[in-house]
């Protein structure tokens, strides 16, 4: 960590940038954080984006259903528990932040999970992770291809009549929908770009109106 110096001493504050692997011009100008890092430039619309993102889901498209099923009273209390769990894991996560022995930040669930609860833990939480990611991309990928088929069969069917059979195969668009996330997650620093977060919002207000 750079420490404070009068203007006589730009030399210290140059070794000292030297010994942490960044330039003197760049520790002086705050480009970096105390961790070496380059500052975070996120801002209060970006972070607030984000959440909405998180927060609207896809599954707020079959919350009307869920409704329908359980009631109103079941349905608002069963809405709150798990609203109230979400908070109090977020606020867990939050406090795990920085490490509690080096002040270091936990730049990742990972990095947070491998520094409270060791190494063991850690590699748990990976494939745990990865385990979810995977399912996630799986289901999403197929939740697409249905959904381009129930359009296409609802076209069908507004020209044909309901008597007709419109049957879709769901295969093409399932190699679409990979391709199409090869490609998208060969960009590099796809989660540094603000406005990804900014259309993601915009999307998830969409389709939850709808």
């Amino acid at each position: 960590m750079v420490r404070m110096v009068n203007e006589g001493d730009d030399r210290d504050i140059e070794k000292e940038g030297c010994e942490d692997g960044l330039g003197g011009n760049e520790v002086a100008d705050g480009n970096f954080d105390e961790d070496g890092r380059l500052r975070r430039v996120g801002t209060l619309w970006t972070a607030s984006a984000r959440i909405i993102t998180a927060v609207i889901g896809a599954g707020v498209l079959s919350l009307a259903w869920s409704f329908a099923q359980l009631g109103w009273a079941i349905g608002v209390a069963t809405l709150l528990t798990f609203a109230s769990i979400t908070f109090y894991t977020s606020s867990l996560l939050a406090e795990c932040y920085r490490s509690p022995l080096t002040g270091k930040r936990n730049y990742t669930y990972m990095q947070a999970v491998q520094a409270t609860l060791g190494g063991k833990m850690y590699v748990a939480c990976g494939v745990a992770q990865y385990a979810l990611q995977i399912g996630l991309i799986i289901g999403y990928t197929i939740a697409a291809a249905i959904s381009m088929v129930a359009i296409q069969q609802s076209h069908c069917f507004h020209r044909r009549g309901h008597e007709a059979s419109c049957q879709f195969s769901h295969k093409p668009y399932m190699i679409g929908m990979g391709l199409f996330e090869m490609v998208v997650s060969q960009i590099p620093n796809i989660g540094k770009v603000w406005g990804l977060s900014v259309m993601a919002s915009v999307m998830s207000f969409g389709y939850a109106s709808i």
